[in-house]
């Protein structure tokens, strides 16, 4: 009984040229629909599968390959099934060579229902499925890159080795359950509308196997899980620089994140997640020079994203001190080749830039996945409550919304002291937020007088507001909401200062 291998194929790369070898070793090429056209017109003699089966395409090629003498041909079992075998003249199917409809990029662009339904692969995946559970006898190859493996595989054994089917096995099972994740995620938004259904399906490609993760005992990979327009470290591309760290990419991450809530060009300066420095100006060297400036010690070894192309004079500003990474929608001036005068700075280049938070934000917690939309609340500052005696100035009441923008990427407990167009003092991921204020202070390069405050959920009690005003702070933003907010309140009057609720608190655990 002769050898066959059943391809077909939906994506054709490179399926003439492994059809041809499978040809040369001895292989009969079983094929339908298109794929049996291609591989006539490259001069191959091809057996179609209606010949096997009996029984033409139908249905608008929707029933190919949905019969026994095929999937029998695939599923039968060595030393268990050879007398139905010959009994029923099954064909020794040894290789499938398959891929599927483009589900995924049919329902990423303009489309209708019927687009979507046409693009469900059935056959495809069945022949797949069958192939991959007797991976013992028979080889499944659903990509083209594998197509040289398994020629390469034959060549140098006479057959696919015992270890490339279980490894064209594993990609098999991924590649239905990719696909088959897609299908449920269209149809459970489309039918069901759910943010957050009773089944929560997440799949990724992994793009890079890391170094370590946060610490060198730990084992880390950088995976790609979901798609949109929004610019992000994922799209960036590697200009210089080393290998990036599972540390590295968490802080371009939020680095990122920071200058996207910003229309005028602003810097966010970033160590371990958190800023140590972000500001507005005219121009990127003016808000580098300022975002520098709120902690010239902590920017050591930190990153720095941009919201616009950084000029040649902002990069020789950097590069006076040690950066792991810098990322932006572009370079000006030969700006990334001064930088790259620096051996080991990863500078990390975005194609377009797209600013709007999409998509959900995740979590690993032991035995579970903890899942939340992005922070795309933004703040209308002329929708905050004054609570204080003081109306705010229009100076006050500018860096109050700067001052707003920033505290929301700061690890609670958070607070920030702010001018109109850059940041002073930071203190972050406090137990206490009095204490987070004391370090705000602390960390101040320039005096704090006339700054105004912000904090990323309300005061428990009067001391944050206390030890502001030790410090010359003369407003403050915050949501509000605590059962001693009039003892909050009465503090500020005190202190003759301003006061504003938004309403809405701004955590980031």
């Amino acid at each position: 009984m002769s050898k066959k291998a059943l391809l077909s194929v939906y994506d054709k790369t490179g399926i003439v040229a492994f059809a041809k070898k499978l040809d040369e070793m001895g292989f009969e090429l079983l094929s339908s629909g298109g794929t049996s056209a291609a591989l006539e017109d490259a001069g191959l003699s091809v057996t179609k599968v209606e010949e096997v089966t009996g029984f033409p395409e139908m249905l608008n090629g929707r029933v190919k390959t949905l019969h026994p003498m095929i999937h029998g041909g695939i599923l039968y079992e060595m030393g268990k099934h050879e007398k139905e075998v010959e009994a029923h003249g099954l064909p020794d199917i040894d290789l499938v060579a398959v891929n599927l409809y483009p589900f995924k990029d049919v329902v990423g662009k303009e489309h209708t229902l019927e687009d979507a339904v046409e693009k469900i692969d059935i056959g495809g995946v069945a022949l797949i499925r069958a192939a991959a559970k007797n991976h013992e006898r028979v080889a499944v190859v659903v990509s083209p890159s594998d197509y040289d493996r398994v020629v390469e595989d034959m060549g140098e054994h006479g057959e696919v080795t015992e270890e490339t089917k279980k490894l064209l096995a594993v990609e098999a099972f991924q590649h239905t359950a990719d696909y088959d994740t897609a299908i449920y995620d269209y149809f459970q938004k489309r039918y069901v509308g759910e943010d957050f259904p009773q089944w929560y399906t997440a799949m990724g490609e992994k793009v890079q196997d890391l170094r370590y993760g946060e610490n060198p005992n730990q084992k880390a990979a950088f995976y790609h899980t979901e798609t949109t327009s929004e610019s992000s470290v994922l799209k960036a591309n590697k200009l210089h620089g080393k290998k990036l760290s599972y540390n590295n990419i968490l802080d371009l991450d939020s680095a990122l994140d920071m200058v996207k809530d910003f229309d005028e060009p602003t810097v966010a300066a970033v160590k371990h997640t958190n800023p140590s420095g972000i500001a507005s100006g005219e121009d990127l060297k003016e808000a580098y020079v300022k975002a520098h400036a709120c902690d010239p010690i902590s920017i050591f070894g930190g990153v720095v994203a941009a919201n616009r192309p950084i000029p040649r004079d902002m990069a020789e500003e950097m590069n006076k001190i040690f950066l792991e990474g810098v990322i932006a929608p572009g370079y000006l001036d030969g700006a990334e080749e001064v930088l790259m005068k620096k051996k080991n700075i990863r500078v990390m280049e975005l194609d377009s830039w797209d600013p709007e938070p999409q998509g959900v934000v995740y979590a690993k917690v032991a035995e579970g996945l903890l899942v939340q939309d992005r922070n795309f609340k933004r703040l209308d500052i002329d929708d905050v409550e004054v609570v204080s005696k003081r109306e705010p100035t229009e100076e006050e009441m500018k860096a109050m919304e700067f001052a707003w923008k920033v505290v929301k990427h700061v690890k609670s407990n958070a607070i920030v002291f702010t001018r109109e167009d850059h940041t002073v003092g930071i203190g972050a991921g406090q137990m206490s937020r009095v204490d987070s204020v004391k370090i705000a202070q602390m960390k101040a390069q320039s005096d704090t007088s006339g700054c105004v405050m912000a904090s990323d959920a309300f005061f428990p009690f009067r001391d944050g507001v206390d030890a502001a005003a030790e410090a010359g702070i003369t407003a403050v933003i915050q949501p509000g909401g605590s059962i001693r907010d009039q003892q909050v309140i009465d503090a500020i009057n005190e202190h003759d200062m301003s006061m504003v609720f938004t309403g809405y608190r701004v955590f980031k655990h």
